[in-house]
């Protein structure tokens, strides 16, 4: 992961193109940004290498594949200790269900953000994730209506 890198202008507007539509030729990016192929690609490689650029991925539409619902749960742990932390942060990333977890500060520990085809199918998530789990004191859940914005980029 990569610490504060120093960026130019040029990166900037290399990334907020990149993060509309990653799949750019370096012809179409140069255009875009105004500047050349040749240093876009020089400039993107080293953006890559440096950890600033993280991913190159494909956004799927959860709906798409039937993962109709997100819930939003917040999780309060029992203990603090770094290695039930460390422990929960494991299994989180293992749990397909899932797709964000963020370690956070007031009265929950974690806020989770799960995808899952129904109810039922997150009352297994439930069973098998979060009351299995001793350190687990307890947990809420918030149904998302309706997706108001969802930006995964990094304003630049």
């Amino acid at each position: 992961m990569a610490g504060h890198q120093t960026v130019d202008d040029l990166d900037k507007r290399i990334l907020t193109a990149l993060q509309r539509n990653n799949r750019h030729s370096f012809a179409d990016l140069a255009e875009l940004v105004g500047s050349s192929a040749a240093s876009c690609m020089r400039r993107v490689n080293k953006l890559r290498a440096e950890g600033v650029i993280v991913a190159d991925i494909s956004l799927v539409d959860p709906k798409a594949l039937g993962k109709s619902l997100t819930i939003v749960v917040t999780v309060e742990l029992d203990r603090e200790r770094l290695d039930l932390v460390d422990d929960f942060k494991r299994a989180m990333r293992a749990a397909k269900e899932v797709t964000q977890c963020y370690m956070v500060t007031g009265d929950a520990d974690f806020v989770l953000v799960v995808a899952v085809e129904d109810v039922d199918a997150f009352d297994v998530f439930v069973k098998t994730k979060l009351y299995t789990n001793p350190n687990v004191r307890k947990f809420r859940s918030m149904i998302s209506l309706d997706r108001v914005k969802f930006e995964p980029r990094v304003t630049v």
